[in-house]
């Protein structure tokens, strides 16, 4: 049993600001990845598809001369710190479980280098899946962020991937019986 699911995580007053700001449609669009990148990589889709909504709550809107500046972004933007930072504070406010919080919260914080020195971080597999989902969504220049869904829709599909977690984490169960 989940202490909270997505869906409670999204109609928190906190997500949808964050998330639409950020991008709604690709927020969704990257927790229905981590879902299915989960099985394939053993890791709790609970946790997958929880790290993979709030991602980008840490977004700031980069412009310059009232233009979206890309590289603007990618030179000074540190999303995910901000994002780790609020997204553990929304869970254990709502009730998530203190561990998965923070499991959840570093997730967010490293699915992204772009705000990292160069070189390779050796990431845990509940990282590696959020960070797979973000890059499976990407498109140039950004564009990921400015998708549009109907809000009716949105919700539709957070209960149907809601449906789905708790349909894997049931099997995984009964797998170990």
């Amino acid at each position: 049993m989940r202490n909270v699911n997505l869906e409670e995580i999204f109609i928190h007053p906190i997500t949808q600001k964050y998330l639409k700001r950020s991008g709604l449609a690709h927020a969704i669009r990257v927790a229905e990845y981590a879902c299915s990148f989960a099985t394939k990589h053993q890791v709790d889709p609970d946790l997958a598809t929880k790290a993979a909504l709030l991602h980008d709550v840490g977004h700031y809107t980069w412009y310059r001369d009232g233009e979206w500046d890309y590289e603007l972004y990618r030179e000074n933007d540190i999303h995910a710190i901000k994002g780790a930072s609020r997204a553990h504070k929304l869970l254990i406010r709502i009730g998530e479980d203190r561990h998965a919080a923070k499991e959840i919260a570093v997730a967010i914080l490293l699915h992204t280098d772009s705000y990292l020195p160069e070189g390779h971080l050796n990431l845990k597999p509940l990282q590696h899946v959020v960070s797979l989902a973000d890059e499976a969504d990407e498109e140039s220049g950004g564009k990921h962020h400015y998708r549009t869904i109907h809000d009716n829709e949105a919700i539709e599909r957070i209960r149907n991937l809601d449906r789905k977690v708790d349909q894997l984490r049931s099997s995984k169960q009964v797998d170990r019986a």
